[in-house]
């Protein structure tokens, strides 16, 4: 069934959907919330981290002039291994990450956090590993090298 899913969830849908079942989760049991020391610089440290990772892995595409389109890896033009890809396989699935942790810690409520490792669960399952298939079919060793040489999320 979840061969169904794959390469068919936009991945910004799916951080917006995380987002809302964190938002519905503290919503259904507020007294779970706590405080968390220095949440505000957690918050903007990992916000700012987020659109750094996100906005870096956009603008190497676009140097690559390839595209970001993550339902259609066949469509890629380039393996990007420059400036944040040279850190991370999935930089703008991290940034994704990076804003559901702030927006955990913005929450306060300890059920928020735990919809972190679903959503990387999901993102692995459903986008990652098939697109790695997709890239790996089209670019062969050069693609392999890179899988080997970069980590998958950090």
């Amino acid at each position: 069934m979840l061969s169904a899913l794959e390469l068919k969830v936009p991945p910004a849908l799916m951080t917006t959907l995380a987002g809302l079942l964190q938002w519905s989760l503290d919503r259904a049991l507020p007294g779970m919330a706590v405080d968390i020391p220095a949440a505000g610089w957690i918050v903007a440290v990992s916000g700012a981290l987020g659109v750094a990772f996100a906005v870096g892995g956009v603008l190497a595409f676009a140097a690559a002039r390839t595209t970001v389109d993550p339902i259609r890896p066949s469509k890629t033009a380039a393996v990007v291994q420059n400036g944040v890809y040279q850190i991370t396989r999935n930089p703008m699935y991290l940034g994704f990450l990076l804003f559901l942790l702030a927006f955990a810690v913005y929450l306060g409520n300890p059920l928020a956090f735990l919809v972190l490792p679903l959503f990387v669960l999901a993102m692995t399952r459903l986008q990652i590993v098939p697109e790695e298939r997709a890239l790996t079919e089209k670019f062969g060793e050069p693609y392999r090298q890179y899988l080997a040489r970069v980590r998958r999320w950090i």
